[in-house]
C-alpha cells in the first residue's frame, strides 16, 4: 500500500462535518434527572438508548482484545456498508470495487449513493486473480474494495489478505459475516499494521441473533471516528443492546451454535455425494453451500413447493442454487426430497 493519510480518501463535506452528540451519553451522572430530551417520563423503554453504545464496546473489546476506540456498532453490517461508502465515495465521480460474484449489497449502496461499481470477476473456483486485482488498482477513483471472506454466496475464503492491502491504495473492507465458521484467522490481527483495513463482522450467523440486527466495524481510530460521526445518533435500540450484551455474557452458546451447524454441514456435504440431480458442490467454510444442479427448474420448483426456501443463484451463477445448513430436522427434509428428484 502507498503512504497515505486516511483524510486524502474522505469527502470533503464528511471532513467538516460535526457529530450530533448527545449530552447525557458523554457525561458521567451520579442520580440524573432526565428533562433534556422530550421522553416519556413513563415505561420500561422510555429512555432513548446509548448513542455510544458503551457497555456493548467494552464488552466486546475484552472479547477481541482491542481498544473499544476501535469499533463502531451498526444497524446490522448494512448500515455500516453503507456509512462507509457515504464517507469515502464522492456521488457520481468515485467508484468500489467488489468480487463477482459476491454480497449484492455492496453494489446496491453503492448505487444509491451514485458512485460506479466495478466488478472483480472471480475464477473458476470462485478465487480473485491477483493480475485481474492490479490492473484495477491502477484507477485512482476506486476508494473502497468490498473483499468478502469466506465469499458470500461462494463459501470459500480469500487466501493472503495481505496482499490486497498492500496493493490497494484506498479502503479494503474485509467483510467477515461468516468467520466463525472458517478455520482461518480473522483479519483483526491486521488492523495495527494497516490503516485502510476495516473488517465487518456480525451477530446475525454464528451468533444466531439476525434479529436484533447488529453488526460491528473494526479499524483504526482515525477511520471509527468518522463512523461515528456520520451515522444516526440512536441508531442501535436499546433491546438489541441488552441482548447482545447477554449474548457476550454466555459465549459457550457462540462455540455450541457453531460446533453444531459445522456437524450438520459436514452430515450434508456426505449426503450430496449419493444425490443424482447434483453436479457440484463447492467447497465452503460458511454455513451454507453453493451447489450446481443438472437441471435447476427441476430442483427449485419442487423445493418451493415443498416450502422449502433456498437461494436460487441462477442465471448470475449458471445451475446454482445456495442453500444454507439448517437443524437436523431440516437438513433431512432437504435431503429426502433431492433424493426423490
Amino acid at each position: 500500500m502507498n503512504t497515505f493519510t486516511i483524510n486524502t480518501l474522505v469527502r470533503e463535506n464528511i471532513l467538516k462535518l460535526k457529530p450530533y452528540i448527545s449530552f447525557r451519553d458523554h457525561n458521567e451522572f451520579n442520580e440524573p434527572t432526565f428533562l433534556d430530551a422530550n421522553e416519556s417520563p413513563f415505561g420500561k423503554w422510555n429512555r432513548y438508548p446509548d448513542s455510544t453504545q458503551r457497555k456493548l464496546k467494552n464488552s466486546l473489546a475484552e472479547l477481541k482484545n482491542l481498544s473499544p476506540k476501535q469499533m463502531a456498532i451498526g444497524n446490522g453490517s448494512d448500515e455500516l456498508i453503507d456509512l462507509i461508502i457515504k464517507i469515502f465515495c464522492e456521488p457520481k465521480k468515485d467508484a468500489i470495487l467488489m468480487m463477482n460474484p459476491s454480497f449484492a449489497m455492496y453494489g446496491f449502496y453503492a448505487t444509491i449513493n451514485e458512485n460506479k461499481v466495478l466488478q472483480l470477476d472471480l475464477d473458476e473456483n470462485f478465487e480473485i486473480v491477483k493480475d485481474d486485482f492490479l490492473k484495477f488498482t491502477q484507477q485512482e477513483n476506486i476508494k473502497i474494495f468490498f473483499l468478502c471472506s469466506p465469499n458470500n454466496p461462494t463459501g470459500n475464503t480469500t487466501e493472503d489478505i495481505e496482499f490486497y492491502l498492500q496493493n490497494f491504495n484506498g479502503i479494503v473492507v474485509v467483510d467477515e459475516a461468516y468467520i466463525e465458521f472458517s478455520g482461518k484467522k480473522s483479519s483483526l490481527e491486521l488492523l495495527a499494521q494497516y490503516p485502510n483495513l476495516i473488517v465487518l463482522q456480525t451477530f446475525s450467523k454464528a451468533w444466531g441473533i439476525a434479529g436484533a440486527r447488529v453488526g460491528v466495524a473494526y479499524a483504526s481510530e482515525e477511520i471509527i471516528t468518522l463512523i461515528n460521526t456520520v451515522k444516526a445518533p440512536y441508531n442501535v435500540n436499546a433491546l438489541s443492546q441488552e441482548l447482545i450484551l447477554n449474548a457476550l455474557e454466555d459465549k459457550s452458546k457462540l462455540k455450541e451454535n457453531v460446533r453444531n451447524i459445522i456437524t450438520e454441514r459436514e452430515w450434508l456435504q456426505e449426503q450430496f455425494k449419493n444425490i443424482e440431480c447434483i453436479t457440484r458442490v463447492f467447497p465452503t467454510e460458511a454455513n451454507f453451500f453453493l451447489i450446481k444442479m443438472k437441471d435447476i427448474e427441476k430442483v427449485y420448483i419442487p423445493m418451493l413447493e415443498q416450502e422449502i426456501l433456498t437461494s436460487r443463484r441462477d442465471p448470475a451463477i449458471p445451475g446454482c442454487i445456495r442453500i444454507n445448513v439448517g437443524n437436523r430436522q431440516e437438513n433431512e427434509k432437504l435431503i429426502n426430497l433431492l433424493k426423490n428428484i
